[in-house]
């Protein structure tokens, strides 16, 4: 493997904290904080690093946070099941500090189901790569737990993986949702059918007007994180039709220059092509190149210009959270900086897919 790939793993495990947590990136205060979403990823890079014990930690780490907030989880819970309305108070958050505590209470848009989802998918690969270790009561507890928030939650509209348009249920979201319950029946045989068939359902026929998922309901654009319907998250195949159709309409819109943008509206730094969205294209590649050998050779050339791409880019071999380039709206980019200043660098999680792509894409 190459210096980027080693510097990668380097920098993710410089980068955890004695509990466990991820720092999504340590030259960046806004993201001084660890989140389920992002950690889940690096753990999961981790464990195809063959970085077990620094997956496992994270684990525990994210266990904890939820075990300690069991009560807060269970009132929820019931508050769902007796039709009442939650409000901030009630909402299990998916962002903490790296010594487990939450982040200041209301600056922060924290009703983000994906998060619990990507966890249980992420452990559930943690408990493949690692057959040999059983899994603790408290790593299992907390799965139970979140499992059983997923499952009474998942309707409600909430934030996406972006952390924008609480008012809508994100078809990402939804698919983390269906990818965490289905690793949380494989982990530990309790079935969550009703859920999961009826997420599906939905989904499938969310897509029905235009031939492909879409942002969200009452939106004709797609959005990068539309990918994990199919990887890691299993809704559909990889080379299913509407999900061929998706990422044929991702690479006319949104795929600019090699890079991969978020969404045609995107504003964030300017909205510019992302890292970790462009190495996790060329994961989807990889994973339709397997279903469709007919379509390896093409595929193949598409997987190393997504490596190439992010490679050109890596500064000092640190990778960024984006590329100020190809920008959807190039005077939003200074406000940002003044706002936050520079751009993330390094990410943690555009390392931990840069990893995955390359781990993805080995010969076997």
């Amino acid at each position: 493997m190459n210096d980027l790939y080693q510097r990668s793993i380097e920098i993710i495990l410089e980068n955890q904290s004695q509990s466990g947590g991820y720092i999504a990136s340590p030259n960046f205060p806004t993201y001084h904080y660890c989140w389920f979403r992002d950690g889940s990823f690096i753990a999961y890079a981790m464990d195809l690093a063959e970085q077990h014990e620094s997956a496992h930690r994270f684990h525990q780490w994210v266990a904890d946070r939820i075990n300690e907030r069991r009560d807060l989880v269970r009132a929820s819970i019931l508050k769902v099941r007796a039709g009442e309305k939650l409000t901030e108070a009630d909402i299990l958050h998916t962002r903490y500090r790296l010594d487990g505590t939450d982040g200041e209470p209301g600056n922060w848009p924290n009703f983000q189901l994906d998060g619990f989802g990507t966890w249980l998918w992420a452990l559930n690969e943690h408990q493949k790569q690692t057959p040999g270790i059983k899994l603790s009561q408290e790593l299992l507890s907390a799965a139970d737990l979140a499992a059983e928030y997923l499952s009474e939650l998942w309707k409600l509209p909430c934030y996406d993986c972006w952390e924008e348009f609480p008012d809508n249920v994100h078809p990402h979201t939804l698919a983390a949702i269906y990818g965490g319950l289905m690793a949380h029946s494989e982990l530990t045989g309790k079935s969550h059918p009703l859920v999961t068939d009826a997420i599906r359902d939905q989904l499938i026929d969310g897509a029905e007007q235009f031939g492909h998922f879409v942002k969200f309901p009452d939106s004709t654009a797609v959005d990068a994180s539309l990918l994990a319907l199919a990887v890691p998250y299993g809704v559909v195949a990889p080379d299913d039709p509407i999900m061929l159709k998706t990422v044929e309409q991702i690479e006319a819109t949104i795929l600019h220059g090699g890079g991969l943008h978020r969404y045609a509206k995107d504003s964030y730094y300017g909205g510019g092509a992302w890292i970790l969205l462009t190495a996790w294209l060329g994961w989807y590649y990889a994973e339709l190149s397997v279903a469709r050998p007919d379509l390896e050779a093409g595929l193949k050339q598409k997987i190393q210009t997504c490596q190439t791409w992010i490679e050109s880019r890596a500064d000092m071999l640190f990778l960024p959270e984006q590329i100020s380039e190809n920008l959807n709206f190039p005077t939003y980019f200074s406000t940002w900086m003044d706002r936050w200043g520079e751009i993330a660098s390094p990410l943690l999680w555009s390392h931990a897919k840069y990893i995955i792509l390359q781990v993805r894409t080995r010969p076997v």
